[in-house]
Formats: structure tokens, sequence, C-alpha cells
């Protein structure tokens, strides 16, 4: 797999980002859906990556400027045949070591609180994610959960 920053002329991103965003639809009230869409992706603070193969892209991540040296993940999505393929963690540790090489400090995540997203959950755990308030501009949520990974400390 191939990771590089993304081409927002590529229509293989909008149609993936929209996939993403489709299956975050049914999981909980509008309120509750904190996915980013393109043009958002594009604003100030944030730097997107795709992971492809061949023709085909296959993964997305994003980093999104907080306050300070924070930063939220935002629009991390790996194509679901290939799930559970190490796909995810390669994109995850190319966006954590980009964040590292830019001093940043800690890197948090929100997620769903619900079974559709315990495979998520259960991943960030993993790579030291751990549990947290609220951050930026979120509040406490029921559909939401989360995250942060101390960059200092991993």
């Amino acid at each position: 797999m191939q990771i590089n920053r993304a081409d927002f002329a590529d229509p293989r991103l909008a149609a993936f980002l929209q996939a993403h965003l489709d299956d975050m639809e049914p999981t909980a009230p509008p309120e509750s859906r904190h996915a980013l869409d393109l043009a958002a992706l594009q604003g100030d603070g944030v730097r997107l990556w795709v992971g492809t193969h061949g023709d085909d892209l296959v993964a997305t991540a994003a980093l999104a400027a907080l306050a300070g040296r924070h930063e939220e993940l935002k629009s991390m999505r790996t194509d679901p045949a290939l799930r559970g393929r190490g796909v995810a963690s390669r994109m995850l540790a190319h966006v954590l070591d980009d964040a590292r090489s830019r001093g940043v400090a800690r890197v948090s995540l929100e997620t769903g609180s619900m079974a559709f997203f315990e495979p998520a959950r259960r991943f960030y755990s993993r790579a030291g994610f751990v549990a947290c308030t609220p951050f930026g501009s979120y509040v406490d949520d029921p559909n939401s959960t989360f995250m942060t990974l101390d960059l200092t400390r991993a």
C-alpha cells in the first residue's frame, strides 16, 4: 500500500468519503455524527492521507489541528473488503509519525459508543488510545466515545 497526501480532485476520494458518511448515517442522530465531508477535509489545519493499492483507494486518515500541540484523528476508514489485513494499522502509524515529526503532543478522537463501533474502539485501544473527556468543541454525548493518545509517552 502506498500512502500519500490526498488529491482532492481525485473522484475516487469523493466516492470513498461519501461511503464513509453513508456508513455513519444510520448509527446516530445527525447531531451525534461528526465525520467530516470532502469540503471540511480541505479546511485549514486539516491534513488528509489516502492509502492506495494499485488503482484502488483503500483507506483514508486525517489529522485536524485543535489547540496548541493537540490534533484530532478524523476520517479514519478502510475499505470494508480489506478490514483485518493491517491497512488501518499502517494508516494510523503513518499519521501518528507525521504528528510526532511536527511536534504534536496529543492526538484525540471521537468515535461512536454503539456496538457498530466496537471494533474501532478495540483497534484504538490496542494502539494506546485511552478514554478521555470531550475535547475541542465536543460535549458529553451518549452516542460518543472520546479517546486520546499522549505522543510524548507513546
